[in-house]
């Protein structure tokens, strides 16, 4: 049975025992997720991906509408609770939908009906959100993008935007038809007149090829003026929707970034630079009647991994540098695949709770949303928090009157066994922040990169000091310090390992354990299924320097049966010539009973080899291996694992593997099986944050003083919502 005690501590201790310690009075923290999935209609085929990608409320924020673009609809949202977010439906809607706001009992929605992009065309489709039925439709005359109503509710602003076709000549500019910005009147109910259309023409403005200007998206301030990204284009135009005249255009503007990753080569790198880079700004919304912050995403040649704070004159009144970025690096969500434009910030929101007015960017590969003060004009806004989500959060939305803030995430991945589209709910109070619960300190101005933390062990003396290694995902093995004394607990140091002096090559770093030298023993998992570069599981002694002492190969034996499914963990026992390193191997291999894996013991100063058989749970869905292996009077804790995400996820819990009487038995004859006791079910603290639950629990350490953490692995930020989950279980009880 699981320790019974221990399941309800685990809930507890993620969001008691990880809050960020926080200066400020009210945080914002994760209150629901909901699975868009959840909402489809009748019939509709629930394999097939699903997508939230712009979301807003009604006037009450009782109501989410969202829009869907695979599927060609609107989803709808019931948010009378926001901590049991229920679903409301879907409306039909003949096309792809783009954006949506709603006036009144009404949504209004952009919908693209576009034979190809040569040919773009779209209508606006106004829907009965009571009868969940589209009422009228106006035509376009192209495709639209971003939707903005008028504070005072008389104006709705669509950007055409006629996008282009990145497979034409590479993508090259210019490509028309040119876009251009719609503007309609609205009637007091919300209702739309489409003979008010009016087309404002913003051809010929200020740019990289007037001609074709690319409209991005749109916002309104108070005083009933629109404000215009022309992305690919580099340029902002700001209209007066009275009169349709443009009152000021100008350049979007470039930077010099320095201190970025810039090479593609799986190292966290903040040593290159970008000069001259275009913003290519995508969401935009107004501070005040002055000052407007845009989300620099690039489309084409530029974007510049923050943000910009622009007053109505086209003078830069802040821009976030490089500041945005390093928060992505610092909590390990930078997605190093991505160089080229790094984070992608590209959605925007601001409004105000309280007595704060925030700017909120999203970051669409970090998959995280940074939230800040505004400190008014001539002043750099503070960073305050971020906010971990889905993957890729597209929508942003503030709901002050309820001290509620929404995201809606696009990305689908249900069929690579992944996570899919959700909507996420945070609630603002005076709680402190839940996330993060692990950072980097800064090394010479630079956070430490980090992601991918797939091994930990304890430190033998000094309480709260552990040390972690990245996997794969990064390119270059490292050894990490963490100091868990703080909340959240921070990496303080990082050591390359090296052979010959130099980063040692083909590294798939899953286990860590300390050698009596005072250096590691490190496991490799490699994966010899690989048609080119194949690598084994490897064991590798390293010293305090990081520098490899020896490298230890599976037996000829034992690797011609091994499949990628490889070393997971290693723990020591024993001292001197009784030393035994111990590595927990994933997965059954080849000659392995079914249903079994194997625990293999080296002894340093024989060089031999034994094993045990350890038999793994029956997987209801995929399959069930371990993830990690240490030692503890008496036996072993392990990791056992389902491949699972979300509400897929059955097995994430701590095993107790007793050794008394076992001794491992010669390779190559019949191996003695383990028994294993269920220690603690990690799926409640999993669940705790009201997120998902994330697959991969890769880490288990015991520190000096005998207390517990689980450390999740974030795959880098690929594919994967760059979440890392640090829980403190405190001390375990094993069974005696």
């Amino acid at each position: 049975m699981l320790n019974p005690m221990l399941r309800g501590v685990l809930a507890a201790t993620l969001l008691a025992g990880t809050a960020l310690a926080s200066e400020a009075a009210e945080n914002f923290n994760r209150i629901a997720t909901f699975h868009v999935v959840d909402n489809l209609p009748a019939g509709a085929d629930a394999a097939k991906a699903t997508v939230a990608e712009i979301i807003t409320a009604t006037a009450d924020g009782n109501t989410l509408v969202y829009t869907d673009s695979p599927g060609n609809r609107l989803g709808i949202i019931h948010i009378t609770d926001p901590k049991a977010p229920k679903p409301a439906g879907a409306v039909a809607l003949g096309g792809e939908p783009t954006s949506t706001v709603v006036a009144g009992g009404l949504a209004l929605v952009g919908v693209v009906t576009s034979k190809s992009k040569a040919e773009p065309s779209g209508h606006l489709a106004v829907v009965d959100l009571a009868t969940k039925a589209v009422t009228a439709t106006c035509d376009l005359g192209g495709q639209p993008d971003s939707l903005a109503k008028s504070p005072d509710g008389k104006f709705l602003a669509i950007a055409i935007e006629n996008e282009r076709d990145e497979e034409l000549n590479d993508g090259a500019l210019p490509q028309l038809p040119a876009g251009n910005l719609t503007l309609f009147s609205l009637g007091a109910d919300g209702s739309v007149d489409c003979t008010t259309r009016k087309v404002v023409d913003v051809t010929g403005l200020s740019g990289v090829t007037p001609e074709d200007p690319e409209p991005e998206f749109v916002d309104f301030n108070d005083a009933g003026q629109v404000v215009l990204t022309l992305q690919e284009n580099n340029a902002i135009a700001i209209v007066d929707a009275a009169s349709g005249k443009i009152v000021k255009d100008f350049s979007a503007g470039t930077v010099d970034l320095d201190g970025i990753d810039v090479k593609k080569d799986g190292v966290i790198d903040l040593s290159g630079k970008m000069e001259g880079v275009a913003r290519e700004p995508d969401g935009v919304q107004w501070i005040d009647a002055d000052r407007f912050v845009t989300a620099n995403e690039g489309d084409w040649k530029g974007g510049s991994r923050g943000f910009t704070i622009f007053k109505a004159d086209g003078s830069v009144d802040y821009d976030s540098g490089t500041a945005f970025e390093y928060e992505t690096v610092r909590l390990g969500h930078y997605p190093e695949k991505r160089n080229k434009k790094g984070n992608e910030p590209e959605g925007a929101e601001v409004a105000t709770f309280g007595n704060d007015r925030l700017i909120f960017i999203g970051s669409e590969r970090a998959s995280l949303v940074g939230v800040y003060k505004d400190e008014g004009a001539g002043k750099a806004p503070t960073f305050l928090q971020a906010l971990p989500g889905g993957i890729g959060p597209e929508g942003l939305l503030a709901i002050p009157d309820r001290n509620l803030f929404v995201t809606a995430a696009e990305n689908d991945l249900r069929e690579d066994g992944l996570i899919g589209s959700v909507v996420t709910i945070y609630e603002r109070s005076d709680a402190p922040a839940a996330y993060p619960s692990i950072v980097s300190a800064d090394k010479d101005g630079k956070p430490i990169g980090w992601a991918a933390l797939s091994g930990t062990v304890g430190d033998a003396k000094t309480p709260g000091k552990l040390y972690a290694v990245i996997d794969s995902a990064q390119s270059i093995g490292r050894i990490l310090t963490i100091d868990a004394t703080q909340t959240p607990a921070l990496i303080t140091e990082e050591l390359v390992v090296t052979k010959d002096g130099k980063p040692a090559a083909n590294l798939d770093l899953e286990g860590i354990a300390l050698a009596s030298d005072g250096g590691f023993w490190l496991a490799s998992e490699g994966n010899p299924e690989r048609e080119k570069n194949k690598t084994q599981s490897t064991l590798y002694h390293v010293d305090a320097k990081g520098e490899v002492v020896e490298e230890i190969a599976l037996p000829e034996a034992l690797a011609a049966n091994a499949t990628r499914f490889g070393f997971e963990g290693v723990t020591v026992t024993g001292s001197g010539a009784d030393e035994t390193v111990w590595l927990a191997v994933q997965r059954e291999w080849k000659g392995d009973p079914k249903g079994f894996t194997k625990l293999l013991a080296y002894k340093p100063a024989t060089k031999e080899w034994a094993a045990v058989h350890y038999p793994l749970d029956k997987a209801q869905k995929g399959w069930v291996g371990l993830s990690e292996l240490t030692s503890v009077p008496g036996g072993f804790v392990v990791i056992e694992r389902d491949n699972q995400v979300g509400r897929d996820a059955a097995i994430k819990k701590l095993v107790f593997v007793p050794m008394a009487g076992v001794t491992p038995a010669p390779l190559g004859g019949e191996l003695p099986k383990v028994e294993k006791k269920d220690l603690a079910d990690l799926l409640p603290a999993l669940a705790a944050p009201k997120g998902y639950v994330l697959d991969k629990v890769e880490s288990f350490a015991i520190d000096a003083d005998g207390n517990a953490f689980v450390i999740t692995d974030n795959d880098g930020v690929d594919d994967h919502s760059g979440e890392t989950q640090f829980i403190r279980l405190g001390k375990i009880a094993l069974p005696m």
